[in-house]
């Protein structure tokens, strides 16, 4: 599933190419998660901003058209007509026209992910948008903000920033990359201010770091412009079970943590 560098990375790219054009025509495949798509044929984009894993466009009559990428969806932007929502493009979900004769298509194989049309900031439709925790980049999220956030879980802390209530935006990628830096165990339950703020500058590094390189690679993820990201070549954890620490030459190790697949280092991040 794209995390907050994939979408950021989208984002940025979207606003580059979107804010100022107006939608002529626009369909979407009849399941409920995508047939709004058609609901702002007329409007204008006027800015396209990001919260945790979803994309927020909003447009010139006060409202925001919402998507979320889910496991395998993807966003092209391209010159030519669009491949009609009708079965002749295998994974087409929706489709945008916009007044420059470009087109915006997403595609979505596995079909997890979502299409909402709604007034701005009224996200009480989709839940676990409304529920989201604070953006990591909010200069309001401090260490002590974080600390108090996850004092009030017990859960395993990788749990807890999967959980996109303590923080918005993290998956598995970058919590096991956070946790590597910070060296932390992703089983541990309970951390002091000290350890936690080092867990929030290594979170924010690490996202920062992701975003510069345009994201990671896997299986389904690109950007608009066509790219897969170059942030695999950089990866210090997630994907590298069985190969050395790149801090101390430990073998690095791999269980299932509350249902996800987890690296770590046993010497690093010991308990």
């Amino acid at each position: 599933m794209p995390e907050l560098p994939e979408v950021e990375t989208i984002r940025r790219q979207l606003a580059a190419a979107l804010v100022g054009t107006t939608v002529v025509a626009a369909a979407g495949h009849p399941s409920p998660r995508f047939n709004e798509a058609a609901d702002v044929v007329g409007a204008r984009f006027v800015t396209v901003g990001r919260r945790g894993k979803y994309l927020l466009i909003a447009t010139d009559d006060a409202r925001e058209l919402i998507i979320h990428l889910g496991m395998t969806g993807t966003i092209g932007l391209t010159p030519m007509p669009p491949t009609p929502v009708d079965g002749t493009s295998r994974w087409r979900r929706a489709t945008w026209t916009l007044d420059d004769g470009r087109t915006l298509d997403y595609d979505d194989q596995r079909r997890f992910g979502r299409i909402a049309v709604v007034p701005a900031g009224h996200h009480e439709r989709l839940p676990t948008l409304a529920a989201l925790g604070p953006e990591p980049f909010d200069p309001a999220f401090t260490p002590a903000v974080f600390h108090r956030r996850l004092a009030g879980q017990r859960r395993h802390v990788k749990t807890a920033l999967l959980s996109q209530r303590v923080v918005a935006g993290v998956g598995n990628i970058y919590a096991d990359e956070a946790l590597w830096r910070a060296r932390i165990n992703p089983v541990v339950r309970r951390l002091g201010i000290e350890r936690s703020t080092r867990l929030h500058g290594a979170m924010l590094a690490t996202l920062s770091d992701a975003i510069d390189h345009g994201g990671t690679r896997f299986r389904d993820y690109r950007s608009v412009d066509g790219d897969t990201g170059r942030h695999q070549f950089h990866l210090d954890a997630y994907g590298r079970a069985g190969l050395p620490c790149h801090r101390c030459g430990a073998t690095l190790a791999r269980r299932v943590v509350d249902g996800r697949g987890t690296t770590w280092c046993p010497t690093c991040q010991a308990r």
